[in-house]
């Protein structure tokens, strides 16, 4: 595949060249989201001329795929006229996306360049709320009658296909839009031309509410391999449909807060460059202070010791060592309790089977860690008597260390389930600081007993 950026290069000498007929068959020939990136790499001033010269439909795909920055950038070069006919080929879950990340005067130009049922169908959409399935959800979706025949059903679909996100399932409901069951294409097909949808429907139908969490709704997406996922009022009304580009567009939301919790910074909606250097330090030093406070506790504890240490200062060395394997250690645990939990293998009921098991665990690898520090110590220090201590007191502490950041790598993530947080919030920070208290603890006690300190 050709590099975007040699593309982007081919397409400015083009455009330079004046050769609009031979940069349209260029671009007719790429996908949506290679177009949107190659606009990312040219100059903002020519970017309206470039998606001018786009067939109607790929343009209006192509704008979906970029990013925000770009967007606003178009709707600003756009004529109403122009900016009209682009919202004409959107689906109603991208213009609420679009809508979302755009500046108030944006946003008062689009809904002024609606036709009246998209206004309030977008409206309709903005009143949920935000991580809600209602608010990543389209009304597009096909709709079929019980006593309609197979035929009667490919008739309506071939009318209202354009309009329409998805045509392979369609939803059967009543007058009252009383979600009642789901056909899909394959079915239709397979069916003779006279058979009524009531008798070749799915009556089993998963659904979701308008005002379940986004996430879960995803999930279902996910565990019951589904091309889209009803959703419905507490009445059971039809009311949109969530699709699964749309699904993994918030898993991937999702897993982005997450890496950011687990790093200790507050999620921001915006990308890297778009936020401001004073946005990032909001999102980043309310924790890394809470953390460095937390260190005072640590500090305390080897003051305590300051005696010992001046009578050897070699045991200062080992400190490092030991509270990076704990921290590591529990990182480890806790990543794998977060995934097992995300992907519904792990429940709150496991908690002991899954404690017993990551202490196992903690035992091969401690036992493995202590043997390999043993032998290195002793080699270090030439077996000198004083290297045995060493070896025994940082072994012991790293073997039990590893079984307590085993633990609360279990125990504190099950616990905000429990509470009903967010796992990933205390994986790693508060995971951190704890692992680093009870190492230095441990650490100094074994000490006092080996060297009688």
């Amino acid at each position: 595949m050709t590099d975007i950026r040699t593309m982007s290069e081919r397409a400015l000498v083009l455009l330079i060249e004046r050769k609009y007929k031979e940069l349209r068959e260029l671009l007719s020939e790429m996908e949506p989201v290679d177009i949107a990136a190659l606009t990312s790499e040219l100059p903002r001033d020519i970017i309206p001329l470039i998606f001018r010269l786009l067939p109607k439909e790929l343009a209006a795909d192509a704008f979906v795929e970029m990013d925000a920055d770009l967007q606003e950038t178009l709707i600003q070069a756009f004529s109403d006229l122009e900016l009209k006919e682009v919202l004409q080929q959107l689906f109603l879950d991208d213009t609420v996306d679009i809508i979302e990340e755009m500046p108030a005067n944006v946003v008062k130009r689009i809904l002024k360049n609606s036709d009246p049922s998209m206004r309030q169908d977008i409206n309709e959409v903005l009143n949920y709320p935000k991580d809600s399935a209602g608010s990543v959800m389209t009304n597009e979706y096909v709709d079929l009658r019980l006593k309609m025949t197979v035929e009667d059903a490919f008739k309506r679909i071939k009318r209202v296909a354009i309009d329409r996100e998805t045509i392979y399932t369609c939803y059967v409901t009543d007058q009252d839009r009383i979600l009642l069951g789901v056909v899909t294409a394959k079915t239709l097909m397979l069916s003779e031309p006279d058979d009524i949808i009531e008798d070749i429907m799915e009556t089993n139908v998963i659904s979701s509410l308008t005002t379940d969490a986004k996430e879960d709704c995803a999930d279902k997406i996910s565990k019951y391999d589904l091309l889209a996922i009803p959703i419905v009022d507490n009445e059971n009304r039809l009311v949109g449909i969530v699709t699964f580009d749309d699904a993994i567009d918030v898993i991937k939301e999702a897993t982005e807060d997450d890496f950011a919790k687990m790093a200790a910074i507050t999620p921001s909606e915006n990308t890297y460059f778009r936020t401001s250097v004073l946005s990032h330090t909001k999102n980043r030093v309310f924790w890394l202070l809470l953390l460095m406070l937390s260190g005072i506790v640590t500090g305390a504890i080897i003051a305590k010791f300051e005696n010992a240490i001046a009578a050897i200062p070699a045991l200062v060395t080992f400190i490092p060592m030991l509270m990076d394997t704990s921290g590591n250690s529990g990182t480890q645990a806790s990543t794998m309790v977060i995934r097992g939990m995300a992907m519904e293998e792990i429940h709150l009921r496991d908690f002991i089977r899954v404690w017993w098991k990551e202490i196992r665990i903690a035992l091969c690898i401690g036992a493995t860690l202590g043997l390999v520090n043993t032998a290195r110590i002793l080699l270090q220090y030439h077996a000198a008597p004083e290297s045995i201590y060493f070896a025994l007191t940082t072994s012991i502490t790293m073997v039990a260390v590893i079984c307590i950041a085993k633990s609360f790598g279990v125990i504190l993530p099950m616990l905000a389930k429990k509470l009903r947080l967010d796992p990933a919030v205390v994986a790693s920070p508060v995971l951190t600081t704890i692992c680093d208290i009870c190492t230095v603890a441990i650490y100094f006690a074994l000490i006092t007993v080996f060297f009688k300190l």
